[in-house]
């Protein structure tokens, strides 16, 4: 019995407490309900923006059960609101007069507005000069209109960032001055959102952790869209980069979606510049200072090009002999090009360089098996003058030491008197 009496003293205390308030639970009800109603078509425009995968779809059922079961309580809450009002025994009017109106305005009204004047003041001077504090902190390394865009577009994402970021927090503070001017309580709010902060940092350290390394991805200038990257052992093309995620296509045409979080190690094949890296294989036998210099010239050609010069830099050019393999020698070439030109001009100097080789009749090894039956028949061989191994006629190296094999149709005619 003392529970029942008890419980129905609150619930009476709570009904005289909402009677006395309605207005003010009316108007932020109705308030809540007109946000609820412009803001639930641009939430679904952005969930839309974001693809139409299932977890996306799945997000936005979810959004769509908690934005109704919100529209129901709200007006729950306006209904009651008005009912309270109704039920008063003055009306309305009591609970409005121009005497309180008066007096809150001049008691709280004027310190409230004071409040949020200040707070859009500070959010649009943080908006003007963040722009230019991370503009001045960031340098292009490199000059021209490709290092200006790129300057520009990291500039556009991190003030953006940062406003929004600054604009929420000056939005919290004023919203807790203002409901303590109000003489809301607000050490439960704040210890409510302490307990929420930590909650939600702890279950979400990925997230943080995620847009974490996208901030320093983006001050560091690693990569940019339209570079190509390898990170978390992908490479391919970077379609978007965000705080959260890296978006890279491979050359199959497969979408990568990857965390920032999950990148330890970013190469970028296309910083500032590329750079054609090659290795020229030729044969043992063949005269390599020939060979760099038929290299040295073919790379001269295709820099003068009119098509193919615009693409690179510097000029391909052989260092010289790199290493020796089983078949032959490696010549080593290097030259810069323009970003993402490496491959089509290390395509195209390949391509020249076979054509200049069978001119020059350069041998490039290749793996082949040559069988002998039998002994090889005295007409049909060439002894090399250095090491006397016999080899088969049609031979113009040797397969022993690898010099060049005189043939009788290459040695000088005798003269009368020798014979």
């Amino acid at each position: 019995m003392a529970f029942a009496i008890e419980g129905n003293v609150g619930i009476a205390s709570l009904w005289h407490w909402f009677s006395l308030h309605s207005i003010w639970v009316l108007m932020g009800a109705a308030l809540m309900l007109a946000i609820l109603v412009f803001g639930r078509p641009k939430l679904l425009a952005w969930m839309q923006r974001r693809g139409h995968s299932t977890t996306v779809q799945r997000l936005q059922r979810v959004c769509d059960a908690i934005i109704g079961t919100l529209d129901a309580v709200i007006l729950l809450v306006i209904a009651a609101a008005a009912v309270a009002i109704t039920l008063t025994r003055e009306g309305p009017e009591a609970l409005i007069t121009p005497e309180s109106i008066k007096l809150w305005f001049m008691s709280h009204g004027l310190l409230i507005l004071l409040i949020v004047a200040i707070a859009y003041l500070l959010y649009r001077l943080v908006k003007s000069i963040i722009p230019g504090i991370v503009q001045s902190s960031m340098s292009a390394r490199g000059r021209g209109r490709k290092a200006k865009e790129d300057l520009a577009r990291r500039v556009q994402t991190l003030s953006g960032m940062l406003t929004t970021l600054a604009g929420i927090i000056v939005t919290i503070v004023a919203i807790f001055m203002i409901l303590g001017e109000m003489g809301v309580d607000i050490t439960p709010l704040l210890a409510t959102a302490g307990v929420a902060g930590i909650a939600i940092g702890l279950g979400a350290q990925s997230l943080i952790r995620d847009m974490i390394a996208g901030l320093f991805i983006l001050m560091e200038d690693q990569y940019n869209k339209g570079d190509v990257v390898k990170v978390a052992g992908i490479a391919g093309l970077v379609e978007d980069v965000t705080l959260k995620r890296t978006v890279l296509r491979d050359l199959d045409g497969i979408v990568h979606s990857i965390p920032n979080g999950e990148i330890k190690a970013a190469s970028n094949y296309t910083k500032e510049y590329s750079r054609l890296n090659l290795d020229v294989p030729v044969a043992y036998g063949e005269d390599l200072e020939r060979v760099i210099e038929v290299i040295n010239r073919v790379g001269q050609e295709i820099a003068r090009d009119p098509l193919w010069g615009p693409k690179i830099r510097s000029a391909p050019q052989s260092l010289g002999v790199n290493k020796f393999i089983e078949r032959g020698v490696e010549i080593k070439v290097l030259g810069d090009t323009k970003p993402m030109m490496q491959w089509e001009v290390t395509r195209e100097f390949r391509l020249r360089i076979k054509k200049a080789f069978d001119q020059e009749h350069i041998e490039i090894p290749y793996p082949h098996v040559k069988l002998y039956y039998g002994q090889i028949e005295a007409t049909s061989r060439v002894d090399c003058p250095s090491c006397q191994y016999p080899n088969l006629g049609d031979s113009r190296f040797c397969a022993q030491c690898g010099l060049p094999l005189v043939h009788t149709s290459d040695a000088p005619p005798q003269s009368p008197d020798e014979s």
